[in-house]
């Protein structure tokens, strides 16, 4: 056997073990194929069905959608007729309140007016009283 016999018989049996190893991932292949086909039948099956059941939930959340602005568009109708009450409540609040400081003050003046009075009341018993007292005391005299 020579040299160049040598080396093609190498590669005769390197193209047979390639073929061997194609014709294994071949087979590999073809038996996968065949497992994954049932489980891609059954979600082409659940893609059909949810597609059709999507139509129908469209439908469905367009309503609400519709019902849920008129709905929003009712609400903000209230509140526009609300505000203004609430509104005069808070203005209501300041006027108590600036009443509140008003009849503090008005106390205080009269309070402060009382102790005035007072004084001159007691001034005024006072110098009564020294005139009754000088006059008795002439009288006695």
């Amino acid at each position: 056997m020579t040299l160049g016999q040598v080396a093609g018989l190498i590669a005769a049996i390197a193209f047979l073990i390639i073929a061997l190893a194609v014709l294994v991932v071949g087979w590999q292949i073809s038996r996968t194929i065949k497992e994954v086909k049932p489980t891609v039948s059954e979600a082409r099956r659940t893609l059909g069905v949810v597609n059709d059941e999507l139509g129908t939930l469209t439908h469905e959340v367009e309503g609400l959608l519709t019902k849920t602005n008129t709905l929003l568009e009712d609400v903000n109708g209230k509140v526009a007729t609300v505000d203004p009450v609430f509104t005069a409540m808070g203005e209501l609040g300041e006027s108590v309140s600036d009443l509140n400081t008003a009849a503090r003050d008005m106390t205080t003046r009269i309070n402060d007016a009382a102790a005035v009075s007072k004084g001159s009341t007691v001034l005024r018993a006072g110098k009564t009283a020294f005139s009754l007292l000088r006059k008795l005391s002439k009288s006695k005299d």
